[in-house]
């Protein structure tokens, strides 16, 4: 080669460095490049990048160049803009250099490319799946098992069953939550172990920004309910499939996320079991106001540790165990594991309603869009997602084929014996469209194992299911229609007094007493009545005639702040009455005021929601009030049933359907608006009436017992419910007067009577029962 050319060649490099630098000039960009290796993608309102240095300071440039916001990239490299305006030409800025332009998307539900649904999944073990804006989430198929493999014994491929040969293509159930679903080597989650039981194949998902999957993790943020569209349409074309529809299951997160996802109307998407659910984010996290601390808080900030990037001692352990085994790309996931939302500060943000906020958050206002079959449980008496779920029931208007099952009990037991027979029936018809018939002696034969590990309940005390009408036709035709008969509300009354379908009954255990239906909620003829504050500490049915004042100190440290002295794992809470250790206690005189009715002439049916009115006169400028509603039976005992809470300043009442649960409040069912522009300070010099609105109950009150509320400051009414930042306390009066009458209003039933006796004290699951201690209310007029 020539100097002559070496030469040339050279001049040509100088001049083209020179009109880079004067294009760069030009355009207000230097020469400087970004990343080569850097990844960046427009999401729903939002853009990230991964493969960055960590520490670095980068800015997010909007398409006509102004700065929309600068961000730290994560020490794995990654960085989030959230909240960004949909739009074209969004760029990722690091010093001098900017990144390609990306398109943030608004959230629709459709697929931005179908092509992606084409991705292939194997039909058992784990690995990723890749959703609209390129995150991959871990997942893990368990398909169908023998009940010796579930029960600790070898198994590997599948194995024929009971009337059936377990292969493909298998009816596929999704489990998606943030937990640890998609952990490869197990345990799996009992509900998916009873479903591989079942027949089913099942899809365990982990949201993103959790364990091994990518992305930052949010609280039920738009994404997540788009990841749930595209993982149902991803799962629902493997040739594994059957039919190519999958339907989902699950229990509290896990049922949660079906009521998101199933309103982006998935098209592939079969049928939801959701249960044990919240129906809004307010009512488990602010009951009346006041934060939840003991559990909703609790649980925030355990999700929160969950989404850090994974280490050693940080994150979803499992993840860090796959990292450490060459699981390259999971590590790559954790890039913007490190961006998850401060889901503390925004509880702390958000102590009162604002619709932009809660709305998107709260089932109540979009349920209405889930146009599949829904087979959805609640509890009365949930520890863990509160009562209130069966506000639900009647914004359920997407879709005709819905029933709902709700029971006292714990948060376990949407899973009870009488309820899993149902929740197998609905998933065999409209997921896997087969009579029940063909695999109910496989469920059947299985329960002693399932009910021992899930609830503790000695295998010997759980040996047979109910006899199920449904699972005895012989026919698909003729078992979807037997099905379809049921009435769209059942209740199963006294939970735990029940006997098991060989005779055996065992207080606690989870089988209900008596059962009844109902085509609508509340049920037909559902009347509200009242009962009025009298003198004495009596509940009257009329109408006081004088005025009496009752006063009590509010004191939130007067009792312990649960009353639950045990775990709330199988064999403890959930367990059977002898392993129970509640610590339901009185309350200590003068921190509280009690009223109770004289002996009832018929049993009363109570179902649905109810509410306290109470006029009140506060010392201090707010108080809050929990109100808790008892049966004080003729043995002597008092069984604890429902509470309600508000918090003073906050009581002013919806009069229209813009409030949280969008409908207009009613006698039995007041809303309060809880906006920040509604808190009015409690005046020391008159009463002021104040609504409690209690959560939900189905309980009969039997003839002969008393029906007793009482109104003090909150805690000591709850297993794991606690309020460790209420008002300060002072000095409460109560007043019930012809022209200001305080009364308790509940939804009876007329002419329903129980159709057992009088369960036994202790029986009744998460409903303590204790000796009766009357409390002598300080009446000072």
């Amino acid at each position: 080669m020539s100097n002559g050319l070496l030469i040339k060649r050279g001049s040509m490099v100088r001049a083209a460095l020179v009109l880079a630098l004067l294009l760069g000039s030009l355009t207000g960009k230097s020469a400087s490049a970004f990343p080569a290796g850097a990844h960046v993608a427009g999401s729903v309102e939002q853009v990230y990048a991964t493969g960055l240095p960590g520490g670095a300071s980068v800015a997010l440039i909007a398409p006509d160049g102004s700065v929309v916001e600068t961000r730290t990239v994560t020490a794995q490299g990654g960085v989030l803009f959230r909240t960004v305006t949909p739009g074209d030409g969004y760029r990722v800025r690091l010093g001098s250099g900017d990144s390609d332009p990306v398109t943030v998307r608004d959230a629709t539900a459709a697929p931005w490319d179908p092509s992606i649904y084409h991705q292939s999944m194997p039909s058992s073990g784990y690995g990723y799946l890749t959703t609209r804006d390129g995150t991959k989430l871990a997942y893990t198929v368990h398909p169908p098992t023998s009940p010796a493999g579930q029960a600790g014994l070898p198994h590997g491929s599948p194995v024929p069953a009971t009337g059936t040969d377990y292969l493909p293509p298998y009816p596929t159930l999704i489990e998606y939550s943030g937990y640890s679903n998609a952990k490869p080597d197990g345990p799996q989650s009992g509900i998916a172990v009873l479903a591989n039981l079942m027949g089913f194949a099942v899809v365990n998902v982990n949201m993103r920004g959790m364990g091994c999957s990518g992305g930052a993790f949010d609280f039920f943020e738009t994404m997540q309910s788009l990841d749930g569209y595209d993982i149902v349409e991803i799962v629902a074309r493997q040739p594994w499939v059957k039919h190519n529809k999958v339907g989902m299951m699950g229990i509290s997160y896990g049922g949660i996320s079906q009521l998101f996802t199933a309103q982006t109307q998935p098209p592939s998407l079969a049928a939801i079991t959701p249960l044990s659910v919240i129906d809004s984010t307010a009512t488990t996290l602010y009951p009346g106001g006041n934060r939840n601390t003991g559990f909703a808080v609790e649980w925030a900030l355990a999700r929160q540790r969950d989404a850090r990037p994974a280490s050693a001692t940080t994150g979803q352990r499992w993840a860090w165990d796959r990292i450490q085994a060459g699981d390259t790309i999971c590590a790559a996931n954790q890039a913007l594991h490190g961006e998850a939302a401060d889901l503390l500060a925004a509880i702390e943000a958000n102590t009162h309603y604002d619709a932009a906020v809660a709305d998107p958050l709260s089932p109540n206002t979009f349920v209405h869009k889930i146009n599949v079959p829904t087979f959805l449980v609640c509890q009365w008496q949930d520890e863990q997602t509160g009562g209130h779920c069966p506000e639900l029931v009647n914004n359920f208007t997407g879709t005709d084929k819905k029933w709902f099952t709700f029971t006292n009990g714990p948060h376990i037991d949407s899973l009870a014996p009488e309820i899993y027979t149902r929740w197998f029936d609905f998933l065999m018809l409209y997921v896997a469209k087969e009579a029940p018939i063909l695999k109910q002696a496989l469920v059947r034969a299985s329960a002693p194992v399932v009910f021992n590990a899930a609830m503790g309940i000695p295998p010997q005390d759980s040996a047979l299911l109910p006899v199920d009408p449904v699972q005895l036709m012989p026919t698909y035709e003729l078992a979807l229609a037997e099905f379809e008969k049921a009435p769209m509300v059942r209740v199963l009354f006294d939970n735990g007094a029940g006997a098991s379908p060989e005779g055996r009954t065992i207080a606690g255990n989870p089988y209900a007493a008596f059962e009844r239906s109902f085509s609508s909620y509340p049920a037909p003829g559902t009347v509200a009545k009242s009962w009025y504050f009298g003198a004495n500490g009596t509940l009257r049915d009329s109408l006081p005639s004088a005025t009496n004042v009752d006063r009590y100190t509010s004191d939130p440290n007067a009792l312990p702040l649960t009353n639950y002295a045990g775990g709330t794992g199988g064999g403890g809470l959930w367990g059977n009455a002898s392993q129970w250790k509640w610590n339901w206690k009185p309350n200590p005189a003068g921190t509280a005021v009690s009223y109770v009715t004289a002996p009832l002439a018929n049993d009363t049916t109570v179902l649905g929601s109810g509410a306290v009115y109470v006029w009140v006169r506060s010392a201090v400028p707010d108080v809050d009030l929990q109100a808790t509603v008892s049966e004080v039976r003729p043995d002597g005992n008092e069984t604890f049933v429902q509470n309600g809470y508000m918090r003073g300043s906050m009581r002013k009442l919806s009069t229209d359907s813009n409030n949280m649960f969008k409908r207009p409040g009613t006698l039995l069912a007041p809303v309060p608006t809880f906006l920040a522009a509604d808190v009015s300070p409690m005046p020391s010099d008159e009463f002021v009436r104040v609504a409690v609105p209690m959560y939900h109950q189905g309980h009969v009150y039997r003839a002969g017992s008393r029906i007793r509320v009482t109104i003090a400051g909150p805690n000591g009414a709850q297993p794991v419910w606690s309020f460790d930042n209420p008002v300060p306390g002072g000095v409460i009066d109560i007043s019930s007067s012809p022209a200001q009458p305080s009364s308790l209003v509940l939804p009876v039933v007329p002419g329903m009577n129980a159709g057992a006796p009088l369960p036994p004290c202790p029986s009744l699951r998460n409903q303590p029962c204790r000796p009766y201690v009357a409390l002598v209310n300080q009446t000072i007029s």
